[in-house]
């Protein structure tokens, strides 16, 4: 009769995880990365992407000061073409909506359709665009070289 008293369960877990490694290396080629790479790994991850984001900074910060002038101005007019959008529908919409509230009702019917028909992703586009040009702006201001 077999005693589970003398069953060495270390040994037997310790050999399950020496077969796993086993059979892995063994399927993928490759062996296991141990924690001191994988932290490099993630450090050097984390380096390269700081470097993308400064450029795209950079990017962004070059096309503001550019002497071009349908270059520079291009993102702050797409701006205000959007602010002009918003007080239509925020402040001169309901102000007409007073006079004919029959017409604004289906107005702003046809808005939230217009509205819904934008694809998310250009919704993510115009806002991460919007960010920055905003963190672009700010930069400029805190470093002096914007009015």
């Amino acid at each position: 009769m077999v005693s589970l008293a003398n069953v060495d369960v270390g040994g037997i877990f310790s050999g399950l995880g020496t077969l796993a490694k086993d059979l892995r290396t063994a399927f993928t080629g490759k062996e296991p990365i141990d924690a001191t790479k994988a932290a490099e790994l993630a450090l050097k991850v984390q380096e390269l992407e700081s470097r993308v984001e400064e450029g795209r900074v950079s990017i962004i910060v070059a096309e503001a000061s550019s002497p071009d002038k349908w270059t520079s101005r291009a993102r702050p007019s797409f701006m205000y073409v959007f602010y002009l959008v918003v007080i239509i529908l925020v402040l001169a919409a309901p102000f007409v909506g007073v006079f004919f509230p029959a017409q604004m009702e289906t107005f702003y019917v046809n808005v939230a359709s217009g509205f819904k028909a934008i694809p998310d992703a250009m919704w993510t586009t115009f806002g991460i665009g919007y960010l920055g040009y905003s963190a672009s702006r700010s930069y400029d201001k805190m470093k002096g070289t914007s009015k």
